[in-house]
């Protein structure tokens, strides 16, 4: 079976990585856009140097950086409030933020109602 190409908006990974940044920001969506025309903060440059000179996991809190085609196959540690979450970037991850994949909240899983808890849990056992 071969694996597929991977294509964002018509351009390989090569011909992705060697464009320029505001080449880059004409194919990305418009809030990426805005913030690469603004230009990236000092933790944001600060990165992506890091990136650019280390093998090694980067730990970061820019949370609200875009995922650029040089990040790709690179392991990023996000801050999610508590801790640093790895994460491997992927070519589909191309034009996200870092954020939306260290999540800040757990699932909540409800179980059964505490001791005390209102009037109508009276009724259920607390074993």
């Amino acid at each position: 079976m071969v694996k597929k190409e991977f294509l964002y908006r018509g351009k390989n990974m090569e011909e992705l990585q060697e464009m320029g940044i505001k080449e880059l920001a004409d194919l990305l969506p418009a809030d990426a856009r805005r913030k690469i025309k603004r230009g990236f903060t000092d933790q944001e440059k600060i990165l992506l140097r890091n990136l650019r000179k280390s093998t090694k996991p980067v730990k970061t809190h820019c949370r609200t950086m875009i995922i650029l085609p040089e990040m790709v196959e690179k392991t990023i540690k996000v801050y999610n409030g508590k801790s640093f979450e790895e994460v491997i970037v992927q070519p589909e991850m191309i034009g996200h933020y870092l954020g939306e994949y260290s999540h800040t909240r757990k699932r909540v899983a409800h179980s059964s109602p505490g001791v005390g808890a209102t009037r109508s849990s009276s009724n259920v056992s607390v074993k």
